[in-house]
């Protein structure tokens, strides 16, 4: 039904102003009497044999929303109806913020893609913070965090502190987002140095807390083999707990659509099929040079169960899912947890 008639329908108008029917959609039928119960029975794969163990936590399955869709928390009770085993909102940063100027976000249809230049756009600590007191532990969910746009370069590791300390009770893993092309300086947020530092920070906070919680770095699908080396080097020197490949790509080769219809948009980062095999490319690279020596969260152009079991295949241990989930609809997450189970 969603492919044959919703999406039709909702690929008619602005990508971002559908983002925020769809929320305001899913919310409303939810509150209908025995709506809840109907999306669980239709999408929801109850199997023993999906669940992973990793970094102390249990997940009752290994698909994933990723960050990016539910920015500020506020429809993560409501997604997990559609058999999500994990939801990772975000990014979340300090002090509310409108983002990048409209127009930012843009659909490739020919190529099953997106391009995004959001900017971090979110209702900032609090409204997450209020949001997930609602979530009583039902749900593992992930905080993805960040910086604000205006922050000083000193103060970048402030900004991911004050996130880092205020989620702590609410959250059950962080995401460190340092490779989002669509925010200012980018350059030293990739800089080894400074995720050392920063890396280091955040894991001397989570040491104050009686209960520590799993830090994982979300990288980019762009690093050559130098930087990925880097990368594991980085992971087993500072005793992160996993990472999330990968994030939106910068690059544009091989893409249906025409330069005219890129230059009219202008620069963001490319999520969707485009970015499949390289995403998956980057989680088979950093399983092997590893020895497996760190969980893998593959995301990127999943699309389908076969996309899913080739990350899985490469050595991703969970899923995530998000330009997928906007083009193939909610049974996409049950047709992957089939076919893991098929695998088994």
């Amino acid at each position: 039904m969603y492919k044959l008639l919703l999406r039709p329908l909702f690929f008619l108008f602005d990508p971002e102003k559908i983002h925020h029917f769809t929320f305001s959609l899913i919310k409303f039928t939810s509150k209908i009497p025995g709506f809840e119960s109907l999306f669980k029975s239709l999408y929801v794969v109850n199997d023993k044999r999906l669940e992973r163990k990793l970094f102390g936590l249990t997940f009752k399955n290994p698909v994933g929303l990723a960050a990016g869709f539910d920015k500020n928390a506020v429809l993560y009770k409501e997604l997990a109806n559609f058999g999500f085993g994990f939801i990772e909102i975000g990014t979340v940063t300090p002090k509310a913020q409108a983002g990048n100027p409209k127009k930012r976000l843009f659909r490739l249809k020919d190529d099953q893609g997106i391009i995004n230049r959001m900017g971090f756009n979110n209702e900032g600590l609090e409204a997450a913070i209020n949001q997930l007191k609602h979530n009583k532990g039902k749900l593992i969910i992930g905080g993805n965090i960040g910086k604000n746009t205006q922050t000083k370069p000193e103060d970048y590791t402030k900004d991911y502190l004050e996130c880092f300390n205020a989620l702590h009770p609410y959250v059950d893993y962080f995401v460190l987002n340092v490779s989002c092309p669509n925010v200012g300086s980018h350059a030293k947020l990739n800089d080894k140095d400074y995720l050392e530092e920063l890396i280091s920070a955040v894991q001397n906070a989570n040491k104050s807390f009686e209960k520590q919680k799993p830090i994982l770095l979300k990288i980019a699908p762009d690093l050559n083999t130098n930087q990925l080396d880097e990368i594991i080097e980085l992971v087993a020197d500072t005793k992160l707990d996993g990472v999330i490949a990968s994030n939106t790509s910068m690059d544009r080769s091989g893409l249906k659509a025409t330069e005219q219809q890129l230059n009219a948009i202008g620069n963001g980062g490319l999520s969707g099929q485009p970015i499949k095999e390289k995403s998956t490319k980057v989680v088979k690279y950093l399983s092997e040079n590893s020895n497996k020596a760190f969980p893998i969260i593959g995301v990127g152009g999943v699309h389908s169960a076969q996309d899913a079991l080739e990350k899985i295949n490469a050595g991703a241990d969970l899923i995530q899912v998000y330009t997928g989930f906007i083009y193939e609809g909610p049974r996409l997450i049950k047709a992957i947890n089939q076919a893991i189970l098929k695998e088994s």
